[in-house]
């Protein structure tokens, strides 16, 4: 399995919630591909270099995670087709392995 880094942001005006929910729903896609979560930073409300669909904030997650190279697709198309993640980053940390 590879080292992974999963940088995403919601709405600042989405309740717990939801956000608890984007989370069980990464987690879970991760677990399902027998990947596992190492660390999650809750980087709390941060504002954005430029708006980005009408927002100028955001809240902002980072996810260190570990997972086979195959199942990344998976979750990015998992973090595309969630309504209240707005942006996302996946990339691949040399530095982990």
């Amino acid at each position: 399995m590879k080292a992974y880094e999963l940088l995403f942001f919601v709405a600042p005006t989405i309740d717990d919630e939801t956000r608890l929910a984007v989370m069980k729903r990464i987690e879970t896609t991760i677990a399902e591909g027998e990947g596992k979560v190492d660390n999650v930073e809750d980087w709390g409300k941060r504002k954005l270099a430029f708006e980005v669909e009408g927002l100028t904030e955001g809240e902002y997650t980072l996810i260190d995670f570990h997972a086979n190279p195959a199942n990344i697709a998976e979750l990015d198309r998992v973090l595309r087709i969630t309504d209240a993640v707005v942006r996302h980053k996946i990339v691949h940390r040399a530095d982990r392995d």
